[in-house]
């Protein structure tokens, strides 16, 4: 006999790339025993039932959280709030709400107000993405050795935290946990800070008088090509980041920024120990990072053709 999913209905709301694969790792692990899917859009909700990804395609946010064990907010984080608001009269007794928000202190702020004391509230934030983006985009293995990041609060109950752990962890999926405020600073620098580079040095490159646009396309080396695939991140996503993140992103872009005006003098006053000895701690950064599984040492510095592989299911 089959083991029982871990939760009888589960609803996802917002079915872009990553609640798109949220419905097909759930589906594939067996986590949910009915599947109900809501997105804003006209469009998304007719593709979702096209694509089969889930059981239930509901006409509203309200609608799919009704009757739901858990629900899972895979919006923008800057309609997170309004999202809550509609659902909140809705969540069933037990109901678990959670959501895949990068920021953790603004969802938080804008989302638990409205959350009925019969229901339980756990954040979280699957470290995983790609650059593209709508239900066409997901894929059941996204989540695959990358981890997600649970943010409990204070009223959450021991065991439903274990529970969407093992939801999470059903799918793929490495586990953490750790407070609100400390996932801020931590995602600050280690995505939100970087993102906000790329966006900057595509920019400049787009802008820069003396290259022409066409150049900066024909000549790109894998540094900037890698760059490229960065800002190419769904615009709307990371405006709300950056304006719900705010205090942390300005903590370390000023950090940032310190450090390299240090790099610059060195460069302008000829410190060549000074650079060596920077990117000698950088580089065994990389190579930790490739150890702990979350890249692949494989070289990539010219333009390899992408690997023919079937579309993801």
């Amino acid at each position: 006999m089959a083991d029982a999913p871990l939760y009888g209905r589960v609803a996802i709301i917002g079915l872009g790339l990553i609640g798109s694969s949220i419905a097909r790792a759930a589906r594939r692990a067996g986590g949910a025993g009915t599947l109900v899917a809501y997105d804003q859009s006209a469009f998304v909700r007719a593709r979702v039932a096209e694509l089969g990804l889930a059981d239930v395609v509901a006409d509203s946010a309200a609608e799919a959280a009704e009757g739901a064990d858990l629900v899972i907010v895979c919006t923008p984080v800057g309609v997170s709030g309004a999202v809550a608001a509609e659902i909140g009269p809705r969540l069933k007794v037990g109901a678990v709400l959670s959501d895949v928000g990068s920021v953790k202190g603004a969802v938080v702020r804008d989302m638990a107000p409205h959350v009925p004391a019969h229901a339980v509230f756990i954040p979280a934030h699957p470290i995983a993405g790609t650059e593209d983006s709508g239900p066409d985009a997901g894929f059941a293995e996204l989540f695959q050795g990358r981890w997600t990041i649970l943010t409990p609060l204070s009223r959450a109950d021991d065991a439903e935290v274990e529970r969407l752990k093992a939801f999470w962890t059903a799918m793929g999926a490495n586990v953490d946990a750790m407070s609100v405020e400390h996932h801020d600073l931590v995602f600050a620098i280690v995505s939100h800070v970087p993102h906000l580079i790329a966006y900057n040095i595509v920019g400049t490159a787009a802008d820069l008088e003396e290259v022409t646009q066409q150049e900066v396309i024909k000549y790109s080396a894998s540094g900037f090509r890698d760059f490229t695939r960065i800002a190419a991140s769904d615009p709307t996503m990371w405006r709300d980041i950056f304006l719900n993140n705010r205090d942390a992103v300005l903590e370390i872009l000023g950090r940032f920024t310190e450090d390299l005006q240090a790099l610059q003098r060195a460069i302008r006053w000829g410190e060549g120990d000074a650079l060596f000895n920077l990117f000698t701690r950088t580089r065994a950064i990389r190579r930790s990072i490739v150890e702990q599984g979350q890249d692949t040492a494989a070289p990539d510095f010219g333009r390899r053709p992408p690997a023919k592989t079937d579309a993801p299911q």
